[in-house]
């Protein structure tokens, strides 16, 4: 059997990478290690690992790495651990195949020291642009550090190449995202209810939103905004999920925290786990924040996503996306069409952008096909895009 190492660092990626796992651990040819690291062994986030146990998944280690603050340095410190940590992984494991997934600062350094061990990468969702956040840096370097790539649409599959990748290697596969949604059993309402001992009698948005790493000394500001449009509407409910392990990610938390303990129309949760979050999505109102779930996932509920400030700028988009300033008029405005009878209805006929939900199979076939050959060799060429 062929060995094939799975990444995940934290809640939102384990949860799109959750149907390729499953796929992967019910195939003969291929044996996967799971390894676990990030904000998923952090009380702070969650110890979010434990879901992944829960689903009934091996996890062959969890390495730790997280540095307890969110400044930019931390970030470094964090990588530098993920490095020397992962290093010593990969020499004892050998793992024959890396997958991961987007954009995170830990995947870049996972992806560095695989690269030195010689550990064949496969990448997916490059070739998306994210305008406002340093994200959009960290997703091209690994895009460059790997062999293999996945993308959600023909448009981000062109990108990559134009980077350079050769078309053989580069596949779109569509969104892992979609898959789960059309895969899931979702909890009725009543059971989302007591399963988050919060009563959904009322109209309800779901609510997440994470600092955009791009602009210093705004994660503050913007949310205070996001919070001043929640305070116009005490006939809604709001059910937050907080940041990830981002730098300002806790300054945002904690203002979560103090918003609940002072409304009682709210209630914050650090992780929902996948089901929870799903089933959210089904009976909610809208979404809002800037998460990229609400560009990836709620369009397949049919709802509408309020999508506030650049860090998703230059993400395909649907017609139930709502863009707008991260100022207290704007996110307003946009709440106001958003519940409006005119855009719920294009909301509920918006077709996701994101693929047709049988992307872990797309994914797992061209793995074993990489895998069967006799030799993968790292000598890339760049390929001159429409040279």
């Amino acid at each position: 059997m062929k060995k094939v190492c799975v990444l995940t660092a934290t809640r939102a990626e384990y949860g799109l990478l959750k149907p390729l796992i499953s796929r992967i651990s019910n195939d003969s040819f291929v044996k996967e290690n799971i390894v676990v690291t990030g904000a998923h062994l952090s009380p702070e986030f969650g110890l979010t690992y434990k879901d992944i146990e829960s689903d009934g998944f091996d996890i062959d280690e969890k390495i730790e790495i997280l540095v307890s603050a969110d400044t930019p340095s931390s970030i470094s410190k964090s990588m530098g651990l993920a490095m020397i940590s992962f290093a010593d992984y990969f020499a004892r494991s050998k793992p024959d195949l890396l997958i991961v997934l987007g954009d995170r600062y830990e995947t870049l350094a996972v992806c560095t020291a695989a690269m030195n061990e010689r550990i064949p990468i496969a990448h997916l969702y490059g070739g998306e642009t994210t305008e406002g956040a340093v994200d959009e840096s960290v997703r091209h370097a690994i895009t460059k550090l790997s062999y293999l790539h996945f993308t959600s649409t023909e448009e981000y599959r062109n990108r990559v190449i134009q980077l350079g990748e050769h078309p053989e290697r580069v596949h779109t596969v569509g969104g892992l995202g979609v898959e789960n949604i059309l895969q899931s059993k979702f909890l009725s309402k009543d059971d989302l209810a007591e399963s988050i001992n919060f009563k959904l009698d009322k109209p309800f948005a779901m609510v997440t939103f994470h600092p955009v790493t791009l602009e210093d000394n705004q994660a503050e500001i913007q949310f205070q905004e996001l919070l001043n449009v929640c305070k116009l509407y005490p006939q809604m409910k709001f059910i937050f999920t907080k940041a990830n392990a981002d730098a300002h990610g806790r300054i945002i938390n904690q203002m979560i925290d103090k918003y609940v303990q002072d409304h009682d129309h709210a209630v914050a949760f650090t992780s929902l786990g996948l089901k929870r979050y799903l089933s959210g999505l089904k009976y909610a109102a809208c979404v809002i924040g800037n998460s990229s779930s609400g560009l990836l996932e709620a369009p397949s509920f049919g709802i509408p996503t309020i999508n506030i400030g650049d860090r998703q700028k230059g993400r395909i988009q649907a017609a139930s996306v709502i863009n707008c300033y991260p100022t207290t008029s704007d996110i307003n405005r946009a709440m106001e069409l958003a519940l409006s009878e005119e855009f719920k209805v294009i909301a509920e006929k918006t077709i996701n952008p994101y693929g047709d939900g049988n992307t872990s199979i797309k994914i797992l076939d061209v793995v074993k096909e990489q895998l069967k050959e006799s030799e993968i060799t790292l000598k890339k060429k760049f390929y001159d895009y429409g040279g």
